[in-house]
Parts: structure tokens; C-alpha cells; sequence
């Protein structure tokens, strides 16, 4: 846990020892990426307050994501603007909390993304054991529409031939949900239960805001294929993409 608030660690550390995790906390930026590269391979789960001395939490979410593409980050921000949590998700983080927050919302956040994380990891070992001898221009993708590919045990996605680039854990998963099962709508609700995990701790904006981010790495390698359903959701449709 990354967080100035001395309050807030002591609080918090309570409810942590209550589940049986180890925790860690460090008070400022620099300290945080120091003790993060120190044992950068060990750590499961980090909360990382944006308001931060030394390096603030969207320097630290950074310089993490330097090191560690997968390492869940939840930001915790007091800052309640859509361009505050855009920025921070653009930075790496997975997702954010708004201060002031209930520690058992917290809790609840980080169990469902590290549930999330047991299955996609426990899903790729399974498709990589599974694996049948196919066609090596298809071969481990379980997205495959012709225009538009996704393997989840390389955790890569190519549009018209062109990998979609640096995308983060929950922007591969939201991209996953969405394109195996092109043309159908998924509303906020169902998105937030099949890739955050969340039984309506979550909030629509989270939705939206990791849209937004993946809208923008999609269109830097061809059209657009993440449509807008108004007053639904979300869809998935590339029959409007032309192969070269």
C-alpha cells in the first residue's frame, strides 16, 4: 500500500492482518518505487494513492509499469473527475477508488481482481495444454474473426494483421469479453461482473474510462470496432474493417 496517510496504512493494515494478507506500506513516491524494484517479482496487489510526496501516484504507476506489465494497481484518489481517472488508468493503473472510501469496498475490489487474475491465468494454462495442432497462421489465437485475433496465452490482439498495442490486463480482458462474442451488447452491469468481478462494487465510470483507453490503442493500428449501443452498453463489431 502505497499512501501517505499514516491514518489510512494503520486502518487499513487492520483490515488486511483480518484476511490473512501480508502487507507492505510505503509513505511516499520515491520510497514506493524503491521498495516495488527492490522485490519487484513478489508483489501480488498494490494501492497506490495519487496525491503523493516525492513522485505522485501517476509517476509511480509508471515507473512500475516499467518494470511489471501485470501487476494489479488500484488507484485511490480524492480527485472525483473522469480526466483524473483516465489519466490514471492511461498510466497502468487497473482500477481506482475514491476517497473518502470503506475499507470492505477496498477489500472487495482487490479479491475480485485477484480472482479475475487466478482464472484469465488459470484459462491460458488450460488453452496452452489443450492446444490442438491447427493451422500456424491460427494457431493459439481463441479469437479469430478473420479481421481480428486475440490469444489469450500471449495475451496479444491484431486488428487487420497490426497488433493493438500496450494494452494493459484489464483492457485485454474487457477487449476479450467483448470480441468473443461479436455484434452482442454487453451493458456496464454485465461488463463490471465478467471482467472486474464485481457484484455492483464497481462503478460505470470504470467502464467507460477503460473504453475511452481502448478505443484510443485501436484506432492507432485501424477502424474502430468498439461501438456505443446508447442507453445499453458496449459491442464488439469489425465487419465494417477492409483487409488490405
Amino acid at each position: 500500500m502505497i499512501e501517505d496517510n499514516k491514518s489510512v496504512s494503520e486502518m487499513m493494515s487492520m483490515f488486511f492482518q483480518k484476511e490473512n494478507w501480508d502487507a507492505s506500506f510505503a509513505y511516499d513516491g520515491n520510497e514506493a518505487v524503491d521498495m516495488f524494484n527492490e522485490h519487484a517479482d513478489e508483489w501480488d496487489m498494490i494501492t497506490l494513492d495519487l496525491n503523493l510526496p516525492g513522485k505522485d501516484g501517476m509517476e509511480v504507476a509508471k515507473e512500475i509499469r516499467k518494470v511489471s506489465k501485470t501487476v494489479p494497481i488500484i488507484m485511490l484518489t480524492a480527485r472525483d473527475t473522469e480526466s483524473d481517472q483516465v489519466l490514471g488508468l492511461e498510466f497502468g493503473a487497473d482500477d481506482y477508488v475514491t476517497k473518502p472510501f470503506s475499507p470492505i469496498t477496498l477489500i472487495a475490489r482487490m479479491k475480485a481482481i485477484h480472482r479475475r487474475n487466478e482464472s484469465v491465468a488459470k484459462e491460458a494454462a488450460k488453452t496452452n495444454s489443450d492446444k490442438p495442432d491447427t493451422d500456424e497462421n491460427n494457431e493459439g489465437f481463441d479469437v479469430n474473426t478473420g479481421y481480428f485475433k486475440l490469444n489469450s496465452n500471449t495475451r496479444e490482439a491484431f486488428l487487420d494483421g497490426k497488433e493493438i498495442p500496450d494494452l494493459t490486463p484489464k483492457e485485454f480482458d474487457l477487449l476479450k469479453t467483448l470480441s468473443s462474442k461479436p455484434k452482442q451488447v454487453f451493458s456496464r452491469e454485465q461488463l463490471l461482473e465478467q471482467v472486474w468481478d464485481y457484484d455492483y462494487f464497481g462503478e460505470e465510470r470504470t467502464v467507460d474510462a477503460h473504453i475511452k483507453k481502448l478505443r484510443q490503442k485501436i484506432e492507432k493500428v485501424g477502424p474502430q470496432v468498439i461501438e456505443t449501443v446508447w442507453g445499453v452498453g458496449y459491442k464488439f463489431d469489425d465487419s465494417g474493417v477492409k483487409a488490405d
